[in-house]
């Protein structure tokens, strides 16, 4: 597609009830309903109607227990992404369903068998966010004492997706044949055992589902360290960052794309979304108003937890009018070392307290977070989705469900004006929204051949 009739692609991100970190006491947030799917099916809808590519779940497992503020101030409790994602596919008929799932707490041949389900459900609109995990608290939920070291999860998790796509793999696109006249249900020579022994995973397969409708469900992939672009130039296909500034938006977008060649993989073979925290109001004044009254709710507890979490380090004992103490090498976070740096590099930059860098990114969480109009929002999201720091946007809605009503019903209909997105969905699977390659299978002769 040339670049003057290029489209961006849209992503709708939710963390319940919304992003911000005191979202659930936003007058209008739908807190009281977090566990109710008739919320759910409300926004699934609304971004369907908003034709959204994807709708996409944050998700964890573990509390924070080294705050107990936690669970006093923010909202702990979420269900499961995959469990929620096959309910939203039956009253859905287009839009893709991303969820997150950790290579760190899992097992491929699970993690397999349940995208491969979600994508045949779906009518091929699974997509899998692949992530290590950055929380020692989730190692203690899993029968270990310590969380794996940054570059030890980023191997496991190679591993892991190379052997979930294999199991995808295990059975060809033609396997079934179905024929109740001879009593065959499928042809055995076109179902293959996997037969995998690697340093972290040994599976025989193979998987008990057929092949996903897609071939493989999208793999989405939302690290930003080195280790992070590695794996993203090796196996995603989208990849979904953190960055506040256009030229860092573009040096990571030439760094990774410049990296897929090295794979064996194209230019348009992986899109690069970075997260978006959109304040809409249909005045300047109101969105002002709007990001005055989030910033107003954080308890102070639930900020600087927030910000520790983000960090991998307890902020707790230091005073919040003063800065932040010193923090220890990026060498020595096992959590999120894309995020400790980028939060980090604000705080040295703008020269802000604890509780000035945690009112900044108590809504965007260390992405970037824009305001204005319907108008402002679009040149906005325009200018880096035309300058090569973008191929579309995780937008990532302050509260629910009126944060992603906004975005629906003010800044789609203005970018769909600019011709920068689409009116109607073209197709019916994720990739085809996405204008991905449709895989083919490791055992079919095409792949053999080439």
């Amino acid at each position: 597609m040339s670049k003057s009739n290029r489209q961006m692609k849209l992503g709708a991100f939710f963390m319940i009830p919304g992003h911000h970190v005191a979202a659930w006491r936003h007058p209008e947030s739908a807190a009281e309903d977090v566990q109710q799917f008739h919320l759910y099916k409300h926004l699934a809808e609304q971004a369907e109607k908003g034709k959204f590519d994807m709708i996409f779940f944050a998700d964890g497992y573990a509390i924070n227990d080294k705050l107990e503020s936690a669970i006093e101030h923010t909202v702990t409790v979420r269900p499961d992404p995959l469990m929620l994602l096959a309910a939203i596919s039956a009253v859905t008929t287009k839009i893709g369903l991303t969820a997150t799932v950790s290579t760190t707490y899992n097992e491929p041949y699970h993690v397999a068998r349940k995208f491969a389900s979600l994508d045949h459900l779906s009518g091929g609109r699974a997509a899998w966010n692949v992530v290590t995990s950055g929380q020692n608290a989730e190692a203690l939920n899993f029968n270990r004492k310590e969380h794996l070291k940054h570059g030890l999860r980023y191997e496991r998790a190679e591993e892991f997706v190379n052997v979930v796509k294999k199991l995808w793999d295990s059975w060809e696109d033609d396997a079934i044949i179905v024929d109740k006249k001879a009593g065959r249900f499928a042809e055995p020579s076109k179902v293959h055992e996997v037969n995998h022994n690697g340093d972290w995973f040994s599976v025989k397969g193979p998987l008990n589902v057929s092949r996903p409708v897609q071939g493989h469900p999208v793999i989405v992939q939302a690290g930003s360290s080195e280790a992070g672009i590695e794996l993203a130039a090796k196996i995603a296909e989208v990849i979904f960052t953190a960055w506040q500034t256009i030229e860092e938006a573009q040096n990571f977008y030439k760094n990774v794309k410049g990296k897929l060649s090295k794979y064996g993989r194209s230019h348009d073979d992986l899109k690069i979304m970075p997260g978006v925290f959109p304040i809409v109001g249909k005045t300047e004044e109101e969105a002002h108003e709007k990001q005055a009254l989030l910033r107003e709710l954080i308890p102070e507890k639930a900020g600087v937890g927030l910000l520790s979490s983000l960090i991998s380090y307890d902020l707790s004992p230091y005073p919040v009018e003063g800065p932040l103490p010193d923090l220890p090498h990026i060498s020595e976070i096992n959590g999120g070392k894309s995020r400790f740096k980028l939060l980090k590099d604000i705080a040295d930059r703008e020269q802000l307290t604890i509780r000035q860098l945690y009112q900044h990114i108590a809504g965007a969480r260390g992405h970037r977070e824009i305001k204005g109009t319907p108008v402002q929002i679009a040149d906005q999201l325009q200018e880096w989705f035309e300058n090569e720091a973008a191929d579309g946007f995780n937008i990532m809605p302050p509260y629910l469900p009126g944060g992603l009503d906004d975005f629906v019903e003010l800044v789609i209909p203005e970018l769909q004006k600019r011709g920068l997105f689409r009116t109607e969905y073209d197709g019916n699977t994720l990739r085809e929204h996405l204008g991905l390659k449709r895989p083919l299978s490791s055992f079919s002769k095409e792949h053999s051949i080439g």
